[in-house]
């Protein structure tokens, strides 16, 4: 064995010196298969200019990119739970999947009952385009329609709140994937993913924000609200297109019955595979899959019984905990829920006192009437419910005042009623105005409200008169009404 085979590799330079080699047993010095003398910044022989230069960006990148994940939440060993995995992801997306899709459509149609596509002072997304191409006429039977779908909607929302934080919990380990886009298939879906948790937390927040009426996000709530659903949806459903075979396995793969039997010391991890939700080095379960699906679950479940009987009513009203409190003016005939009172929207004594006047307009006629007079008019009643976009919904209440209708007719359209254009006093906030359609103006029930409940109105609740239209939101009953225009979209 050669004396130097303990040496350090020869460098690639040393066959262009072979004299060194030839004296090596007279002379003390190095030889072929001693280390060269390292000099500081020299180039190896034979490689030239090519070995001083740089390697072009992208040959950095891939470079970088193929050394392997750094440190951290990109390496899959950094997460340990055993509970991740396919299966328990599928679970959660499974609920998503049913979810999602209704809360979307229920916001829609809680879109489609402001009536934006009628006039320019319903609409606040006027910039809409294609994306209302499903708007129609919003109905007024049944008269608890609206009370439905946004009760629905708002619910349904506070209440998978626990799941989606869960869902997120479970696929975390994807979001640090490395490399980060391995394809362009794979950037589609990594970009899906971004807009997909991006839109899910802005809808939930600004949702659950609306519902305790804190506005204190930039710009309208119904305009961020309107456009960052559709972007949620787009990466939803690219998403879903991706995932949906993958889900489907995994729920095969494993029993729910057999997984809520499995206690938390037998609880282990799933099976690798391609997913990257399965950790490589898992450590012990401290809790079993049964005791996170129940802890969601009941997560979900505490929500509905604080959020649902602002809905509902009943004795569920009184559990109603995450519905707008401070907002209940006593007890008696006007002691029902409000959203925005007299004070809120710069509404003054002299506004609504005997200085106030109800002006009836259509085309070539105009009448101005004291209240004296308006309660002068055939008197109707009907029993309507309040339902707000926020969620909350009063119980029937019984309304007396004049028919829409019967104005109609006395401002020239004794037949068959137009839209009207109704204009209230209030100097503050949105929804000062708003048009109603034909159906609405038609609808025997829909009244020019004086009275609830057998008494006056309140001040807070539209006094000296209000708007109430069967299934129609909150904010389009106009209250504190001075003007009303039929036949007449704006």
């Amino acid at each position: 064995m050669d004396a130097h085979d303990n040496s350090p590799d020869v460098p690639p330079s040393a066959p262009a010196r072979p004299a060194l080699r030839a004296n090596a047993a007279e002379e003390p010095g190095p030889g072929l298969a001693d280390p060269l003398p390292e000099v500081h910044g020299s180039t190896p022989m034979g490689q030239g200019d090519e070995a001083r230069q740089p390697l072009p960006k992208g040959g950095r990148l891939r470079a970088a990119l193929g050394a392997g994940p750094p440190p951290g939440p990109t390496r899959p060993e950094f997460w340990r739970s055993p509970l991740r995995g396919p299966w328990l992801t599928s679970v959660f997306g499974l609920v998503l999947l049913i979810g999602i899709p209704v809360m979307f459509v229920t916001g829609l149609l809680s879109y489609a009952a402001y009536n934006p596509d009628l006039a320019a002072v319903n609409d606040q997304t006027p910039d809409k385009g294609w994306l209302g191409f499903y708007l129609f006429s919003w109905p007024t039977d049944p008269s608890w329609l609206y009370r439905l779908t946004q009760g629905v909607h708002v619910t349904l929302g506070v209440v998978l709140v626990p799941v989606l934080l869960a869902k997120l919990w479970s696929v975390i380990p994807t979001l640090f994937s490395w490399p980060p886009v391995r394809s362009v298939a794979h950037a589609v879906e990594r970009l899906s993913l971004l807009l997909l948790v991006g839109g899910a937390l802005f809808e939930f927040v600004t949702g659950l924000l609306n519902v305790q009426l804190h506005y204190i996000f930039p710009g309208s709530f119904y305009t961020l609200h309107f456009y960052g659903a559709w972007v949620f949806i787009g990466a939803f459903v690219v998403h879903i297109v991706f995932r949906i075979p993958v889900m489907v396995r995994a729920l095969r793969s494993r029993r729910l019955r057999t997984e809520l039997r499995t206690a938390t010391a037998a609880t282990v991890a799933e099976p690798p595979d391609t997913t990257g939700l399965v950790s490589p080095r898992p450590a012990a379960a401290t809790i079993s899959r049964r005791g996170v699906l129940g802890t969601v679950g009941l997560g979900s479940l505490v929500l509905f019984a604080v959020t649902a009987g602002q809905s509902i009513g009943g004795s569920l009203r009184r559990t109603a905990l995450l519905a707008p409190h401070g907002q209940e003016p006593g007890s008696g005939p006007n002691g029902f829920q409000i959203n925005k009172t007299a004070a809120s929207v710069g509404i003054r004594a002299a506004d609504i006192g005997p200085q106030w006047r109800l002006v009836v307009r259509g085309p070539g006629y105009e009448r101005t009437l004291t209240r004296e007079q308006v309660l002068a008019l055939p008197q109707h009643e009907a029993a309507l419910p309040i339902a707000c976009v926020e969620g909350w919904s009063t119980a029937d209440q019984h309304w007396s005042g004049v028919r829409l209708r019967d104005l109609a007719a006395m401002a020239g359209f004794p037949e068959r009623a137009p839209e009207v254009f109704v204009e209230s006093v209030e100097r503050g906030g949105s929804f000062g105005s708003t048009v109603l359609r034909a159906n609405q103006v038609q609808d025997h029930r829909s009244l020019l409200a004086l009275r609830v409940n057998g008494a006056d109105l309140t001040p807070d609740h539209g006094y000296p008169a209000r708007i109430i239209v069967p299934a129609n939101p909150g904010v389009h009953n106009t209250k504190w009404v001075t003007r009303l225009t039929f036949g007449a979209a704006t």
